[in-house]
């Protein structure tokens, strides 16, 4: 399977999807214009790799900083998927990366912790005055 990268523009994130080594990364901010436009390749392309999976480690590295409601219901289809697989066959590890001082990202995954449970949630502050 191939892996599968999309740039960062202004209103959508670098997605940088690693199947080769099971290392799954969203970066920046999520508004696109049309979120089902810009996700269902994504969305199609995790489908297609989890099928071809079976115990294996997966990591999702959450580094979104801003998403609007329309990307929510996307990433939302995102963790769906990863659960699913994750109470099926694979251990699939969510690292959750957030400013230390925003309350707001944090919060976000601790809801998506409380939905999809079967998920090995980390969250991982860090730090932008030190970045």
């Amino acid at each position: 399977m191939n892996d599968l990268y999309i740039a960062r523009t202004t209103h959508s994130p670098n997605v940088e999807f690693r199947f080769s080594g099971h290392e799954l990364t969203l970066t920046g901010e999520a508004y696109p214009e049309n979120a089902n436009e810009f996700f269902h390749p994504i969305l199609m392309a995790l489908e297609n790799y989890l099928k071809s999976v079976d115990d294996q480690e997966i990591h999702f590295n959450f580094r979104l900083t801003y998403f609007n409601s329309a990307a929510t219901k996307m990433l939302y289809s995102i963790f769906e998927l990863l659960n699913e697989s994750a109470c099926s066959s694979n251990h699939v590890i969510l690292n959750w990366f957030h400013d230390e001082e925003d309350d707001t990202i944090l919060e976000f995954g601790e809801a998506v912790h409380d939905d999809f449970s079967a998920l090995d949630f980390r969250p991982l502050a860090t730090d932008t005055a030190a970045a």
